[in-house]
């Protein structure tokens, strides 16, 4: 019995503390409410200002993101002291202090990619809307966040990057300029005049929609093939994937056209087959060969 005595009276003394700070609660949740009115408010107000400006989205969206912790972060603190009075915002800074090593190993792939992402908003390149390579993972950029980076596959999937695999490894930026190189290679019959080749090619591909005429174009004779003489051919147009499609299309178009208005073949693989007779059968044959040969020789003899 006194054992439920005690566990009862604890209960009552719990209950009684609950009612207590019940204020304190209220107050600490109506603070919660606050700060999160108030860091909303502070990212609309970042974006209309910076957006005037010409700032990088990725560094608006930084700033947006800053500004919205440090809120978050003075709001836990006055909620918390509020709540528990004996805790004070020097003693929380204390703790963080204690706890940030085992903090540090039991969220660095969070801290990892948090730092990633805020190199990665400050970065020049690699903006909003960009097309980029990275390792296994191609698409345009959506949104960056502290986290990861939003990519939007051609074929319409999206794709959540940490920042981190970002941050480590090569990244291409397809649409970095308006426009970038592009290649195909074309071959043509061994007997073709090369010259001949290379001018009709090079005037089919100036006359391409999407090519960019004003820059250089390189029809560059590259390796003898098997049945064929390589050529490799070089032009400017869009960056976008959609227009390096696009304009492929255009130069292998009107390469074809040119070629078989001139004259030129483009060949086809030609190869040579060999049929040989089984070995086994070969030698079985042969004593029978040898018959014919004598009977051929014996009539010979015969003959007047």
């Amino acid at each position: 019995m006194d054992l439920v005595n005690i566990l009862g009276q604890r209960l009552r003394e719990m209950l009684a503390e609950f009612i207590r700070i019940m204020p304190q609660l209220a107050i600490g949740l109506l603070i919660l409410l606050v700060t999160w009115i108030a860091a909303k408010f502070a990212r609309r107000i970042a974006d209309r200002l910076l957006g005037r400006t010409h700032v990088r989205a990725t560094l608006i969206n930084l700033a947006e993101t800053l500004v919205s912790v440090v809120i978050w972060v003075v709001g836990l603190m006055i909620a918390s002291s509020i709540v528990l009075p004996g805790v004070t915002p020097a003693s929380l800074l204390a703790v963080v202090g204690l706890g940030s090593v085992a903090v540090g190993f039991a969220f660095k792939d969070i801290f990892e990619n948090f730092l990633a992402g805020v190199l990665i908003m400050l970065r020049r390149k690699m903006r909003i809307g960009d097309v980029i390579e990275c390792e296994a993972v191609e698409g345009k950029v959506e949104h960056i966040t502290l986290r990861d980076t939003h990519l939007r596959h051609l074929s319409n999937e999206l794709v959540l990057v940490p920042n981190a695999y970002l941050f480590k490894n090569p990244v291409k930026i397809l649409t970095d300029e308006a426009t970038r190189r592009h290649e195909v290679e074309i071959g043509v019959a061994n007997d073709t005049d090369l010259d001949e080749a290379a001018s009709v090619i090079e005037a089919a591909v100036r006359s391409s929609e999407g090519v960019d005429a004003e820059r250089r174009i390189d029809v560059l004779a590259k390796e003898f093939g098997d049945s064929s003489i390589n050529f490799l051919v070089r032009w400017w147009a869009g960056s976008t994937p959609y227009e390096a499609h696009r304009s492929r299309d255009a130069v292998v178009r009107s390469i074809k056209r040119a070629l078989d208005e001139a004259g030129i073949e483009i060949p086809f693989p030609y190869r040579t087959l060999t049929f040989k007779e089984p070995l086994a059968l070969t030698r079985a044959m042969k004593p029978q060969v040898e018959l014919e040969s004598s009977a051929r020789r014996d009539d010979s003899n015969d003959a007047p």
